[in-house]
């Protein structure tokens, strides 16, 4: 894979401005930042907090569904 240089950069970065436009680039940056920032608290949160509450515990009298095969 070839690796990707400041020229390269710059080069998408000017596309990504004349087809967009500054504002309309500058306005994804921003969510992209924001993306990542949720990202990486979500990462870091305890891994027990909200699986253990989002799945029910099974309690073993639930038949399977028909047509499944386990």
């Amino acid at each position: 894979m070839p690796d990707i240089g400041l020229p390269e950069l710059l080069i998408i970065m000017g596309i990504l401005v004349f087809l967009f436009g500054a504002g309309r680039v500058a306005e994804l940056g921003g969510a992209l930042g924001r993306a990542v920032r949720e990202f990486r608290r979500a990462v870091r949160e305890e891994p027990g907090d909200g699986a253990a509450r989002a799945l029910p515990e099974p309690n073993g009298d639930e038949q399977p569904r028909p047509g499944y095969q386990h």
